[in-house]
């Protein structure tokens, strides 16, 4: 590979998009289709990072219910009534299976003020307020003062958050391991297209087998 573009197992961090029940349930207010089936494979590659005590990152979506920080395209619908990771709801929880603990709910209040909460010993939540999980958040700084040079995401709906956060990633520099089958919505042109601007893209097992460091040929 490239090496100006080779992801690191070393000083990685695992970002997870958007993996909250309004998102992800079925019949949920904002159901992406896939979500579900992706979620045993985001489950190991957290299992993997938890094992391995690395930086892990949930970033999630907060609709506040008068429509103020909803982006453009759902701020009508926010406006007019439908309510959708509504801060404090149920709908905008994560997923329990990928929580440290079921029981844990997020802390909307200080997560809308632009803090990282800490979930467990090496876990955080962050609140991002568009597509990309860098845009108006201090998630690059977060980052850099960790030492991570390397991002692996998993997640929802890639058309949408995690090709904007893939790319805001890329622009900053970060390497970049993007798990296919752990990011819903991904598709064959766009991840080509991610292969072409350097990023390393892996099944959960070939991401495993990268993370445990065993040799891999990749697809070029």
């Amino acid at each position: 590979m490239n090496p100006y573009t080779e992801p690191h197992p070393g000083s990685a961090a695992l970002l997870t998009i958007d993996v909250q029940r309004d998102f992800a349930l079925p019949g949920a207010p904002l159901e992406i289709a896939g979500t579900m089936d992706a979620v045993p494979n985001i489950r190991c590659l957290l299992d993997a990072f938890r094992a391995d005590g690395r930086l892990i990152v949930h970033v999630v979506r907060l609709y506040q219910e008068d429509g103020s920080n909803v982006d453009p395209v759902r701020r009508a619908a926010v406006e007019g009534g439908t309510r959708m990771a509504a801060p404090g709801s149920d709908g905008a929880e994560l997923l329990d299976d990928l929580k440290p603990h079921p029981a844990l709910r997020l802390d909307a209040k200080s997560l809308l003020r632009g803090q990282f909460r800490r979930l467990a010993e090496n876990e955080f939540v962050m609140y991002k307020p568009r597509w990309g999980a860098f845009y108006g958040t201090s998630l690059e700084a977060f980052l850099r003062d960790r030492g991570i040079d390397t991002i692996v995401l998993a997640g929802c709906n890639f058309p949408n958050c995690p090709r904007t956060t893939i790319y805001e990633a890329s622009e900053r520099d970060f390497r970049i391991v993007a798990v296919v089958d752990a990011i819903s919505g991904a598709y064959d042109r766009g991840i080509q297209e991610l292969r072409n601007i350097g990023v390393l893209a892996l099944t959960t097992d070939e991401c495993l087998a990268w993370f445990a460091g065993e040799r891999l040929s990749v697809q070029k």
